[in-house]
């Protein structure tokens, strides 16, 4: 039960006469004596006093019109709020014999409201008084209560006969005091109100179920229906209490004291008029009517937010009714007041004045004022219970200013360390509605491990997303300062912040296998760029497992298949030789065309190896050399930094570096080898004997076996000039003359066995020569006999015409026409004389490539020979060549047959 001397009282409406629109200065008067009133589109009123049957229709400009619409008087007024139909009760004969009629206010009928309907209000077959009256919204419904407590119900079309029925809903000796419809969705409820009990019908289903609310009921005039604000439960003004009434049950109650003349809802706001005297007669049906010397009490309240928002003193109120936005009191004196509501703010105002602010709150939102408005109203609160030390409470409306308000308007002031509770409350909810910034959170998480609420700490990193959104990064950092590793480590992993991740995992809890084993779950792009930062640290530490995880990621790395450059992760193991031999081997077993620096590398560790166990890994680094996946140069430089002589040796080879390898064995004065690698690659490259010479030369060890073996090969292969090997030979003391004497006796004997070929080739060309001469002059002095009986080139017997030359080849004509190329020139001759003129012109081309000379002459080992065959070959001269074209076909000029059958001839003799 709500108490009502615990609410408090505001002066929330002003209240003015209403004045006359016509006459200036002038109280608006109504017609006298009014007996009934209502409102809805407009304000109807009924009159009493003159009996004379007229209702009277009130607009918004204060302007009066009336109509008759009884012939004796009109008791009850009722008009809808939705449709412009006013419904009557009236008399139009003496007696008790009340009509009902049904005013459609938008039509007329010879300037009056159209009466729809009549019909006679008697319950069953006694005539009886109209106490109470109520029509439902949808005009399906319409209820007429008379004093001998029946309740008569017409269904169906109220505005016409022939779609309505009419019936008896309620019957009881008690008067009908009250009646009002209740329609939620699509159930229809009918409130009685009596003097001694409330009943509820429910008159949605066919049998119209009564439910008996209480046993006490009310007067005329003191019941009403609430709107959906207060779940449009019935209201009934008792002295002693105001009750509501569900149509199940009865709900809760008010102590308003005192004696009840009317009762009405209104727009949110319940309003009771009461006696000022305490005296009352309760019995009477119609003792609710006041004398004239008596005060009445208008009280208007707030059921919502549990206030009296107006109180006032009265002289014989008729009633009160809502119309065009205001409320109105209409006196029994003819006066009309107005009572207009302050508007929203004025009365926050009024609140805010006496810090009355949990009202003030209440108010708003039951004025449904907007979402700034409210928040100005929660800091308002707030810093009234700041000041008033309450930071506690003043904390909880700051949250609730939380997107409107500024944050540090509320961090800066409970930024001492004895409020960081309250602070961490404000940041907590900050972060329950999205709206924390970076600073927001480095702020919440300190309080949190100043506080060192560890509870509160895993409950906010904890939380889903949708439930707190905080930037998880700078969250990280504070937990990883403040040094709570575990919950940076959970909050990193949750969110996938992999980097903050390894780097606490590794920099601050040391905790390398777990490092490692999150890498190993990373995507291929992020695991990749990790070993890269952390492999080293991890290598140090892990090394195996580090090992296996570099080889699945440059090899197969699961799920994606990619494969990372094993080459970028060498450097990782700069203190870990064995695993990187592990791990390259590994590379070139799955991948044989991996990169170069992977075999370097690899036959860099071999040889490492090698040099401290020489006879057990030669195999291996050699191996690796033969392999062709090694870079020359740089596996040259490896192998003579290990001084590896296999490895040095091979490459050597390989690369065609025959004069290295003797010099090689040269360092070493392994006179053997240095022999031995001139018989094996003296073919390739002569001058390896002749600076072998040079090298036991310049030794003055006994080397006599070796310098003999060496003059033997230059000898047999004429490699040096005897003078040069003397003079080379002059500079070593230990080679005596019988070193040398074989060595000078066979060349002086092959050289006297030259001279004598040469002396005998002489007298052949000389011999050859003058032979030529000879037939030169027999056909320049004598007639040719041609006496060839068949053709050289069909083999047939010749025939007139034919052609022959002096070189004793003879065709038929046509023959030679059809294969010569030249009519000069012997179709059979011309290939070989082809072939030598080719020679003269190739040599003639040649006499000026002076370069290509001197480069065969200093390669040469016998340079003699070159200058005597580029002497033989005309270089050294100018060769002039006469050749005047034929007279005819059959006969050629003897000099040009001549001199061509000479260069045939010196041809085959070279």
């Amino acid at each position: 039960m709500a108490v009502f001397l615990q609410w408090r009282k505001f002066l929330f409406f002003d209240k003015d006469l209403v004045k006359d629109p016509v006459e200036n200065g002038k109280d608006f008067a109504l017609p006298g004596g009014i007996s009934a009133c209502d409102s809805g589109r407009e304000l109807s009123l009924t009159s009493l006093l003159h009996m004379d049957g007229k209702i009277w229709l009130l607009t918004r400009s204060l302007q009066l019109t009336s109509f008759q619409a009884y012939k004796l008087r009109v008791t009850h007024l009722y008009q809808l709020k939705q449709h412009s139909i006013l419904v009557s009760v009236g008399q139009d004969e003496h007696g008790i014999n009340p009509l009902v009629k049904v005013w459609n206010l938008d039509k007329r009928d010879s300037g009056n409201p159209l009466c729809t309907r009549i019909f006679p209000a008697i319950p069953g077959t006694r005539p009886t008084e109209v106490s109470c009256l109520s029509v439902h919204e949808n005009l399906n419904f319409m209820a007429i209560g008379f004093t001998d407590g029946s309740v008569v119900l017409t269904k169906g079309d109220i505005t016409r006969d022939r779609h309505s029925k009419t019936l008896t809903l309620h019957e009881g000796t008690s008067p009908v005091t009250g009646l009002a419809f209740r329609q939620v969705a699509k159930v229809t409820h009918l409130f009685v109100a009596t003097l001694e009990k409330v009943h509820c019908y429910t008159l949605s289903i066919k049998e119209y179920p009564k439910v008996e609310l209480d046993t006490h009921g009310c007067a005329l005039r003191c019941s009403s229906l609430s709107d959906p604000s207060q779940d449009s439960q019935f209201i009934v003004a008792g002295d002693e209490c105001v009750y509501m009434y569900q149509p199940d049950e009865r709900g809760p109650c008010f102590a308003f004291d005192g004696h009840k003349l009317l009762a009405h809802w209104h727009r949110g706001y319940l309003f009771l008029i009461t006696k000022d005297s305490k005296s009352s007669n309760k019995t009477g049906f119609g003792s609710r009517e006041s004398s004239p010397s008596e005060k009445q009490l208008l009280t208007v309240y707030d059921l919502d937010n549990k206030f009296i928002a107006y109180s006032g003193s009265f002289d014989d109120v008729i009633d009160v009714v809502a119309e065009w936005g205001s409320f109105y009191i209409l006196t029994r004196d003819g006066k009309m007041l107005v009572l207009q509501e302050k508007d929203t703010q004025t009365k926050l105002e009024m609140l805010f004045k006496k810090n009355l602010f949990v009202m003030a709150i209440n108010l708003a939102k039951s004025q449904h004022l907007d979402s700034d408005g409210l928040s100005e109203i929660f800091r308002q609160y707030g810093d009234h219970l700041y000041f008033k030390g309450d930071h506690d409470g003043a904390i909880q409306q700051y949250i609730r200013t939380i997107g409107k308000l500024e944050p540090s308007y509320v961090i800066r002031k409970f930024l001492d360390a004895q409020r960081i509770h309250n602070l961490t409350a404000y940041l907590q909810a900050l972060h329950r509605q999205s709206l924390a910034n970076a600073d927001h959170t480095t702020l919440l998480l300190n309080c949190y491990t100043k506080l060192k609420d560890s509870s509160k700490l895993e409950e906010f990193i904890k939380s889903s997303e949708s439930e707190v959104h905080f930037d998880v990064e700078i969250a990280i950092k504070v937990l990883r300062q403040a040094g709570y590793h575990s919950h940076a480590v959970f909050l990193a992993e949750k969110h996938m912040h992999h980097e903050w991740y390894l780097k606490i995992q590794l920099e601050d809890l040391k905790n390398y296998q777990e490092g490692l084993r999150y890498i190993g779950r990373l995507p291929f792009e992020q695991a990749e760029s990790n070993m890269k930062r952390y492999g080293k640290t991890l290598m140090h530490h892990v090394p195996e497992g580090t090992t296996l995880l570099l080889k699945g990621l440059c090899t197969n790395y699961h799920p994606s298949q990619c494969t990372a450059n094993s080459e970028e992760f060498i450097p990782i193991f700069a203190n870990n030789p064995r695993e990187l031999k592990a791990f390259l081997e590994h590379m070139i077993e799955v991948d044989p065309c991996s990169s170069q620096g992977v075999y370097d590398t690899l036959l860099e560790l071999r040889l490492q190896d090698w040099a401290h166990e020489k006879t057990v890994l030669q195999g291996e680094a050699v191996s690796l050399l033969r392999s062709d996946n090694t870079v020359f140069d740089k596996a040259l430089v490896l192998c003579q930094m290990h001084n590896f002589k296999e490895g040095i040796l091979y490459l050597y080879e390989k690369g065609k570096l025959y004069q290295q390898i003797m010099h090689y064995h040269m360092q070493n004065e392994e006179y053997g080898k240095v022999v031995e690698a001139c018989k094996r690659y003296g073919n390739q490259e002569g001058c390896l004997w002749e600076q072998a010479l040079g090298y036991f030369a310049r030794k003055e060890e006994d080397c006599k076996a070796y310098i003999s073996e060496v003059l033997q090969h230059i000898d047999q292969n004429n490699l040096m000039p005897p003078l040069l090997v003397v003079q080379t030979l002059a500079h070593n003391s230990t080679a005596t003359l019988s070193v040398i004497k074989d060595y000078l006796i066979n060349k002086l004997q092959r050289e006297s066995q030259q001279i004598e070929d040469d002396e005998r080739k002489i007298r052949q060309y000389r011999e050859e020569t003058a032979h030529l001469r000879s037939e030169i002059q027999e056909l320049k002095t004598s007639a040719k006999i041609f006496q060839k009986t068949k053709c050289n080139m069909c083999n047939s017997p010749l025939e007139l015409p034919s052609v022959h030359f002096l070189c004793s080849h003879s065709f038929h004509q046509h023959c030679f026409e059809s294969y010569a190329e030249s009519e000069a020139e012997c179709p059979t001759c011309t290939p070989e004389n082809r072939k030598v003129m080719d020679m003269l012109r190739a040599q003639d081309q040649k006499r000026d490539l002076h370069d290509h000379f001197n480069r065969q002459l200093h390669s040469s080992n016998d340079g003699f020979s070159v200058v005597a065959d580029y002497f033989g070959r005309g270089v050294f001269n100018k060769l002039t060549l006469v050749t005047d074209p034929p007279s005819s076909k059959t006969a050629g000029s003897l000099e040009v047959n001549l001199q061509r059958e000479l260069l045939i001839h010196t041809k085959r003799n070279c």
